[in-house]
């Protein structure tokens, strides 16, 4: 058994298919399922269930693929801090990020990435919260880009900024009128939230209280994308709760039957970061990255504190100091 041989495991795992995989892995069909078979013969398991074209694992077989996964990753973890020692801020990066934070934030913030990390081509994975996390745990992603608390204890974040929430609804709207509102004026009936899933409908929740949630106008809608709660909120349908970027980076008609109003109270916000694990060999080009992020990001957001490392370890050199100068006397 080889590592060749658990690329061909998984590939087959993946696709379901033997000439998908083979190709997939640059290989001849037969080659790959001879080799197959001559692994499921050393092991003593068949590995997968062949119903003509269609393979599956074979339910014994399931915990074998995840093993050969972790041996992947593994060995790709090796590759990586091999190129770390060499240039800790080159090789591909894989970043995570939250449908509510990517469409708005990446057109500021690629072209910074593309001057400030060269050598790092940045590869983008946009999906839900829930999903990135465990990508991100399984080493399939270097970091991602989220607005909650990752809840992991291999998990560490750097702020990156704090953005505001804006009520959105049509020109019409009473609360239109004014020039700020508050939580209580809005009325829960009238609120329209994401799909179940989405950090931004349960950030929208707590800000309008749970009852928002069994009231909501949009509690028979199951919308996936912050654009069509827009759609809806200037058709007049509701109300709705959009990060300032969301709103800052409509122009004309994409802006047409709207009005974003600010909370008065500052703290209605969220913390946007980045998430890695706490053993990651790329470190300091995820540094890199979370400095030319801020940096890219509009002037009005309200800029993150830096993590404490900086001032601690200032304290402890003017602690040496202190020290060597008391030993003098």
């Amino acid at each position: 058994m080889n590592l060749r041989d658990l690329q061909y495991v998984v590939a087959v795992a993946d696709h379901g298919h033997f000439g998908r995989a083979a190709a997939a892995c640059n290989v001849s069909q037969p080659t790959l399922s001879g080799q197959i078979l001559k692994l499921e013969a050393d092991l003593g398991v068949r590995i997968f269930e062949r119903e003509g074209r269609a393979v599956a694992v074979a339910a014994r077989a399931e915990p074998i693929v995840e093993h050969a996964r972790r041996a992947l990753a593994a060995v790709a973890e090796v590759a990586a801090a091999a190129r770390g020692a060499r240039d800790p801020l080159a090789g591909p990066l894989r970043i995570g990020v939250i449908p509510t934070v990517g469409p708005y934030l990446l057109p500021y913030a690629l072209p910074a990435l593309i001057r400030d990390l060269p050598q790092a081509p940045i590869a983008i994975v946009e999906d839900l919260t829930d999903r990135l996390l465990p990508l991100l745990v399984e080493r399939k992603l270097d970091a991602a880009v989220i607005a909650t608390d990752p809840g992991d204890r291999k998990l560490e974040t750097l702020p990156l900024y704090d953005e505001p929430f804006l009520l959105v609804a049509a020109l019409d709207h009473p609360l239109a009128g004014r020039d700020k509102v508050a939580p209580d004026d809005v009325d829960p009936k009238t609120l329209l939230l994401l799909a179940d899933g989405h950090c931004l409908r349960d950030q929208a929740i707590a800000l309008c209280g749970h009852d928002a949630a069994r009231g909501a106008a949009g509690s028979d809608i199951s919308a996936t994308s912050l654009e069509t709660l827009l759609q809806l909120a200037a058709a007049g349908y509701g109300v709705t709760l959009a990060p300032r970027l969301a709103i800052d980076g409509r122009r004309g008609a994409a802006l047409a039957g709207l009005a974003a109003r600010p909370f008065a109270d500052r703290a209605v916000k969220r913390e946007v970061t980045l998430a890695f694990r706490r053993d990651t060999t790329r470190r300091a080009a995820l540094v890199r990255f979370a400095a030319s992020l801020r940096a890219a990001a509009p002037a009005w957001l309200t800029e993150a504190k830096p993590p404490p490392a900086a001032p601690v370890k200032a304290k402890a050199k003017a602690s040496r100091r202190m020290r060597r100068a008391a030993a003098k006397r």
